[in-house]
């Protein structure tokens, strides 16, 4: 009955140990994007929860999709004065590469290891070719685990689907 009783506990603590995330996809893309074409990425506005503003919100977003698209192009570009596609084409015109425009629509930092509460995002990625017509656009969702020992923040719920829906596009 211990045995069975300590099985269970491990099972559901388990459980709780890794991030959950989620894609929709708005605009799937008609063919693959191609290799080596440059990149350019506006930094997306600070994300927010509430009336609390996360400062580098942004910036990380921008990073984490400058870090996807690397092995993929030669060329990736951050344009951080830029949120949106007009700013993006204005500022570094190109017909031979993609615009990438992340959009921060939540961003949750919690204290999970103490409250149980997991932090959450949610991140609009479009992907638009030289000619300014939208390719691609997903809605990317991420929550962290509820078991934590410290240290995770939303930032830390990037990584994997942004990588995972840049290597879907190639």
């Amino acid at each position: 009955m211990m045995n069975k009783l300590l099985l269970g506990v491990l099972v559901i603590s388990l459980a709780g140990c890794s991030a959950k995330y989620s894609e929709s996809i708005l605009d799937k893309p008609e063919e693959n994007l191609v290799r080596d074409k440059p990149i350019i990425i506006a930094e997306p506005a600070k994300g927010s929860y509430g009336s609390i503003q996360y400062i580098d919100s942004g910036k990380m977003t921008a990073e984490a999709i400058k870090t996807a698209f690397s092995p993929y192009a030669d060329t990736v570009t951050i344009k951080s004065e830029c949120r949106d596609l007009v700013c993006l084409s204005k500022a570094i015109g190109t017909s031979n590469g993609y615009y990438v425009v992340p959009e921060i629509l939540h961003w949750e930092d919690r204290a999970t290891e103490w409250s149980g509460i997991p932090d959450k995002i949610d991140i609009k990625l479009s992907v638009y070719d030289g000619s300014q017509k939208r390719v691609a656009s997903t809605l990317l969702s991420g929550k962290s685990k509820w078991m934590t020992f410290g240290g995770d923040h939303p930032q830390d719920l990037l990584a994997d689907p942004i990588n995972n829906y840049v290597k879907s596009l190639y």
